[in-house]
This record gives structure tokens, C-alpha cells and sequence, in this order.
């Protein structure tokens, strides 16, 4: 019989010569170069991936503080009505039925300040802040002018009238505030002078 893994010999009588081995440590002609660009290339790659991820990271942190800050904004908006409102029915007393109500009515008007002022304070705890410009400098990032005063005794631009306040919520404006701004008084002092002031 004849075995199945024997080769065949070669019938002219010369013996086959394979091909001569290479030891792993003996690099082919150009493999080093080679290697070397492609150690650049996947280092530039991982750098570029590592500032991407740090990038990524700083990006979703700032937007999740922006959603704990400003998430609530649609819901402090609706809130202002009510705090309005309750603002509304104090001023609907005059100053002489205050000072002359009886014990019924003054309690009411209490009950009615101590629910505006609670609800301001869950407010503020939520970082929603009043704005009160009343004699403050106009500044149209904060207020919105509704009507002039000819008002000689303070500075032109000044809010001499709040007709509605505003609010705003971390450093964002949620709702401007309603103001009547004097004109025809002395020039406004200089920003400088005003910060020296304060």
C-alpha cells in the first residue's frame, strides 16, 4: 500500500528545495517606515478621539446644568401670572380702606401678601428673581419701555414708573419688566460714575 502523506519524488533526481526560511526578526525592506506611519496615523486618531469624548463630556455637563436651571422656565412663566394677580388684588385696596378695615378685611389683605410673598420665596429657592428697576438706569436687556414721563427732578433714562415687574431665571431674562422711562431731566451720569456709586 502507499501512504497517503508521502510526497512525490521528483523523477528527474534533482531534490526540491523549498524556500529558504525568514526569521521574524529580519524586517522586509521598507516595513519599518512603514510601521511607523501607521503608529502615527492610529496615535493622531486616538488623539483626535480623546479630545472628541472630552469635548462630548464638557458639551452634555453644561447641558445638563442648563436643563436643571431653565428646565422649570415654562413653568415659572405660568407661576407669574398667579404672582400678578395677587400683586393685582393688594393694589385694588386703597390706602384709607386699609387704614380703616375692619378686622375681616385686614386679615384677607394679609392672607393675600403672605401667599405672594411664599410664593416669591418658592420662587427665588428655583432661581427665578424679581426684578425691581424702579430708579434704575433703562436698559433694554432687562426692561421694556411703555411709555416716556416728562420728569425734570431725576435724569433722562431713568424707570421712574413699574407698571409690571420682571423676572428673570439664573442669567436669563423670563420676562421683562413693564416700565415708564423720564425724559427732558439732566443727562444720565456716565456707566463708570454709576458703578462708583454703587
Amino acid at each position: 500500500m502507499t501512504d497517503p502523506t508521502r510526497q512525490p519524488e521528483d523523477t528527474t533526481g534533482e531534490p526540491v528545495v523549498s524556500k529558504p526560511y525568514i526569521m521574524p526578526d529580519d524586517p522586509e525592506p521598507g516595513s519599518v517606515e512603514l510601521l511607523q506611519k501607521e503608529a502615527a496615523e492610529a496615535r493622531d486618531r486616538m488623539l483626535r478621539t480623546l479630545a472628541e469624548m472630552e469635548n462630548l463630556r464638557k458639551r452634555t455637563a453644561k447641558e445638563v446644568a442648563d436643563s436643571k436651571l431653565y428646565g422649570i422656565t415654562g413653568f415659572a412663566r405660568d407661576v407669574l401670572d398667579i404672582a400678578d394677580n395677587l400683586q393685582r388684588a393688594l393694589d385694588a385696596v386703597p390706602a384709607e380702606a386699609r387704614a380703616a378695615a375692619d378686622p375681616g378685611l385686614t386679615a384677607l389683605i394679609e392672607g393675600v401678601e403672605l401667599t405672594e410673598r411664599s410664593l416669591l420665596n418658592a420662587l427665588e429657592k428655583h432661581g427665578v428673581k424679581k426684578l425691581d428697576p424702579q430708579g434704575q438706569k433703562f436698559d433694554p436687556n432687562f426692561h421694556q419701555a411703555m411709555y416716556e414721563v416728562p420728569d425734570a427732578s431725576v435724569p433722562a433714562g431713568t424707570v421712574v414708573q413699574v407698571m409690571q415687574a420682571g423676572y428673570t431665571i439664573g442669567e436669563r431674562v423670563l420676562r421683562p419688566a413693564l416700565v415708564g422711562v423720564a425724559k427732558g431731566g439732566a443727562k444720565a451720569a456716565p456707566a463708570a460714575n454709576s458703578n462708583e456709586a454703587n
